[in-house]
């Protein structure tokens, strides 16, 4: 499969920042927009997921994050 292109803006502290982590990582900085882009829908997928299983938790009587570590305890 052919890599495809994004082009964005950075602010130039976050350019400089960026360029910086770059060089002391040894990484590429497509390297690290990739990876962080990553995460970051990686966190998007589970808060969506969560809202969408909260109502069902919550019919069940779990409410806090202890109500589910006592599930799996």
């Amino acid at each position: 499969m052919k890599n495809a292109s994004v082009t964005i803006r950075l602010d130039p502290k976050l350019q400089r920042e960026l360029s910086r982590l770059s060089r002391q990582l040894g990484r590429s900085r497509s390297d690290l927009v990739r990876d962080a882009l990553r995460r970051q829908l990686a966190l998007l997928r589970f808060e969506q997921a969560r809202r969408g299983l909260l109502p069902l938790a919550e019919a069940k009587g779990i409410l806090s994050d202890e109500d589910v570590l006592d599930i799996v305890s």
